[in-house]
């Protein structure tokens, strides 16, 4: 763990036990996919249920399938036409296709090996929770949830997996992308000197309406505009950029403050559509971090962005661009086009090798940056919507839970 001398102020990079098998799981599980990258696997099938058969799910889906060592053997959505879609894009028997928000209940009753956790991040820590306790891996997309309640949810089912002998593996794809690895690895073994400050973004166009828009159904259509199921951009979408942000202080920061707004894109749910915050570190070492979704008129540049200045470099990141570090240790690093797929796949690769080897240490390792990062986020959105000073202590220690607003639903 970074640790700060109280005589300097200078944050210095040593690593707990903890943090150094988080950050070795993770290389490890690139190491381990790659090799099966565009090629069906030789191995035993596992069979999957997949909740969640939106985009998300019918991507991850499809990797499963070019993998070549998954059998999809029951799937759920709320929307019969999604899951019916879904099955019969994938092979899906009818008399395995759920719907309803406990449809991933009867996924679980199929007995599955593993399940695929692709619904909105409200239903995460539930369906999680269930699948551990029915003696089931666990895959699940980021964010693990919308609240401080249900990211220790998380927490603690990823703690339950791992005693019971269970998979439990979060899918950033950053962290198992090589020039990321590398980058980090230099910048963590004082590539750019000590801390200076640093900025974060995540700035992007509007997200398109599933129509209709109203009513809880149209909620639950449209649920990346709703706070409740989404956690708002910030955790929803933003937590890209603040993931690498963790990922390179290797630690929480002390503060956050800020604003947020509901500005221009006011034409469906209540989510904000910009996020202006400081996160402060300990040696005076502050992040700027902004985030927008709506038009920028051509502005530049866009995306999931990380620079972190330092006294003798500066480390440069860009999801689907180049990940760099300039300065006295140049490192040229290289571009990462294909993140988004290729992250996906490893961590696919790698919970298949961990899930037939019976070995979960490498992909568990991944749920506790998860929890830290997914709290940061919600850090921020309470600055932002408070416009008070919130610290890290109060965050770790938040009880409140959002409301899913869930009447008119089926169940």
């Amino acid at each position: 763990m970074n640790t700060m001398s109280q005589a300097t102020g200078v944050i210095s990079r040593t690593f707990s036990r903890r943090e150094f098998v988080a950050a070795a799981g993770a290389a490890g599980l690139a190491a381990a996919a790659r090799p099966a990258l565009g090629q069906a696997s030789a191995g035993p099938k596992v069979k999957v249920g997949v909740v969640g058969c939106g985009g998300r799910g019918k991507f991850i889906a499809d990797l499963l399938q070019k993998h070549g060592g998954y059998e999809i053997v029951a799937a759920a959505d709320y929307f019969r036409e999604r899951v019916d879609a879904f099955g019969e894009r994938f092979g899906v028997p009818e008399g395995r296709r759920f719907t309803g928000l406990g449809g991933y209940k009867r996924v679980l009753e199929a007995k599955p090996q593993a399940l695929m956790i692709m619904t909105p991040p409200y239903f995460h820590p539930e369906e999680a929770a269930a699948a551990v306790e029915a003696g089931v891996h666990v895959y699940v997309a980021k964010p693990v949830a919308v609240d401080v309640p249900g990211t220790r949810s998380i927490e603690a089912s990823g703690r339950k997996a791992t005693e019971k002998g269970l998979c439990f593996l979060v899918d950033f794809q950053t962290r198992v992308q090589p020039f990321y690895q590398e980058a980090l690895r230099l910048v963590h073994g004082g590539a750019i000197g000590e801390f200076v400050f640093g900025e974060a973004s995540y700035h992007c166009g509007r997200l398109n309406i599933q129509p209709p828009p109203e009513g809880a159904e149209g909620r639950l259509r449209n649920w990346v505009f709703d706070k409740a199921l989404s956690g708002d951009i910030i955790t929803e979408q933003n937590i890209h950029a603040l993931d690498v942000m963790n990922w390179v202080y290797g630690r929480p920061p002390l503060t956050a403050f800020g604003t947020g707004a509901r500005k221009v894109r006011v034409d469906v749910g209540d989510n904000f559509d910009t996020f202006s915050l400081i996160y402060r570190y300990p040696g005076d070492v502050a992040m700027n971090f902004s985030s927008r979704q709506f038009d920028g008129h051509g502005t530049a540049p866009d995306g999931i962005l990380c620079r972190v200045f330092g006294t003798k470099g500066v480390l440069e990141t860009a999801y689907g661009g180049n990940v760099m570090i300039r300065g006295e240790n140049f490192y040229r690093g290289g571009a990462t086009k294909q993140i988004y797929v290729e992250g996906a796949a490893n961590n696919i690769a790698a919970f298949h090798a961990a899930v037939v080897k019976g070995e979960c240490a490498e992909v568990n390792a991944t749920v506790a940056p998860s929890v830290q990062s997914n709290l940061i986020t919600i850090m921020g959105r309470k600055a932002a919507y408070t416009g008070k000073l919130v610290t890290w202590e109060e965050t770790a220690q938040d009880t409140e839970r959002l409301d899913g607003r869930l009447d008119g639903l089926k169940s």
